[in-house]
């Protein structure tokens, strides 16, 4: 059974940085991709970042281009993203997915194996 565990959120001033994490175990398959998506209070689930294993290439959400960058180390089955120059509206819980086979528009509903997720609170 696939477990994706995320760590690294917190509470940072705007224009700060964190690192969140996340490790993957109990993986049957090579995925396709791994992503972070986060989630507002009230709002839907929201594609951030994602990084498909076997060549890296990345994908970014408009409003984090610039701020954020996603990588991956698949030695140790962990994904990460950085980051930077944080603002209010980047607070919501980060979730970190898995999918095993080839994505198109990189919505929640593509990603079929997920994290517990890890709350990123931004102030001003």
């Amino acid at each position: 059974q696939v477990q994706l565990v995320e760590s690294g959120g917190g509470l940072v001033q705007a224009g700060g940085s964190l690192t969140l994490s996340c490790v993957a175990s109990g993986l049957s398959f090579t995925p396709y991709a791994m992503a972070w998506f986060r989630q507002a209070d009230g709002k839907e689930r929201d594609f951030v970042a994602a990084i498909t294993w076997l060549d890296g290439t990345t994908y970014y959400t408009d409003s984090v281009k610039g701020r954020f960058t996603i990588s991956r180390d698949s030695a140790k089955n962990a994904m990460y993203l950085q980051m930077n120059d944080l603002k209010i509206e980047d607070t919501a819980v980060y979730y970190c997915a898995a999918e095993e086979f080839p994505v198109r528009n990189f919505h929640y509903t593509d990603f079929g194996s997920w994290g517990q997720g890890t709350q990123v609170t931004v102030s001003s």
